[in-house]
């Protein structure tokens, strides 16, 4: 079988139960050389070890962002006994979960092999086919389909900004092809336009962000009727509906030029923003996550946007480092 269709086929409960174990085991506080090296060679013998890794390292990431007792119970647990405890716990969760780990393993691949992407920290601009503009924020894939019926461009993860242009076809006397972002919650028809689409997961379950700046678009969700999205205004939609208008600001675009705007948004959002365009896990104590940040914050330099964040509120820079090389910062009161 070849890598390409051996990489979309679903992990084995048992391998995915090692990983789970092995994350458990590497945790702990007494752990030996002679425990690392066992667990390299488990994570060689297989590439199917390494697609479980990859994953359960992932699922572990996540439960650290959750204020909760089980994120934390589950990935800092006392030895002996609550160490086989937060083993189960994963276990559950995991093997409970194989449908949205399937899921997210193909959006994954999907998000490899796109026409367009863009890794974390990176940005990219590209002129399409039909001269409309396209600009790509971190972490961000893109397939394109261009027909005789259609201009389609599909979001597969990530935020774009789109700058339409008329469909040249019209030239030889044919009829305009509509320009279509379409996204795993719906479709987003162009109405000579100049908007942004923010799409961040790329899962079937979650939701799309659209904001219109010029002209205007169509919503149509999966399951739900159309609606039409003027400029200057922005809407989330999941495949079952549009949520509330809202109003759409010029400087959610400002990732274009590399920085962050912010306007008293609350320091835990502000974090979520700033640790798109980043390795390694940025977050903040809950005592401070609601204080408010206000500026202009350049996304290439974090070190520089936490020292600003020192500076200006009551809050001090903590930082761990994972054994596998990866640092979690996290701000808490000073």
């Amino acid at each position: 079988m070849s890598a390409h269709l051996s990489s979309d086929q679903p992990i084995p409960p048992e391998v995915r139960r090692a990983a789970v174990e092995w994350l458990v085991e590497l945790q702990g506080d007494m752990v030996t050389e002679a425990t690392r090296e066992r667990w390299r060679t488990w994570l060689a013998a297989s590439p199917e070890h390494r697609r479980a890794w990859q994953r359960v390292e992932a699922f572990g990431e996540r439960l650290r962002e959750l204020p909760s007792p089980l994120a934390h119970a589950t990935l800092a647990p006392p030895p002996a006994r609550g160490r086989r405890r937060a083993l189960g716990t994963l276990a559950a969760l995991l093997v409970a979960g194989s449908a949205a780990w399937t899921v997210e393993e193909r959006t994954s691949w999907r998000q490899w092999v796109a026409d367009r992407r863009t890794g974390i920290g990176e940005r990219a601009s590209i002129t399409l086919a039909d001269g409309s503009r396209v600009e790509l924020n971190t972490d961000t894939a893109i397939d394109l389909r261009f027909t005789d019926a259609e201009r389609l461009l599909r979001l597969v993860r990530g935020e774009i900004l789109i700058d339409t242009a008329p469909d040249p076809a019209t030239a030889d006397g044919n009829a305009a092809r509509p320009f279509i972002v379409e996204t795993a919650q719906g479709r987003i028809r162009a109405l000579g336009t100049r908007f942004t689409v923010r799409q961040p997961d790329g899962l079937p379950g979650g939701e799309s962000t659209v904001a219109v700046f010029e002209g205007a678009v169509e919503l149509r969700p999966r399951s739900g009727g159309p609606q039409v999205l003027n400029a200057g205004r922005q809407a989330r939609f999941t495949r079952d509906g549009i949520g509330p208008i809202a109003t759409a600001r010029e400087e959610a675009t400002a990732w274009t030029r590399g920085m962050i705007v912010a306007r008293d948004m609350p320091l835990a959002g502000f974090l979520a923003e700033l640790a798109r365009h980043h390795h390694g896990r940025l977050g903040c104590d809950p005592a401070v996550a609601g204080l408010g940040v206000t500026g202009t914050y350049p996304v290439a330099a974090p070190d520089k946007v936490l020292e600003m964040l020192q500076t200006t509120l009551p809050v001090r820079v903590r930082s761990q480092r994972r054994w596998w090389g990866a640092t979690e910062v996290t701000l808490v009161a000073r």
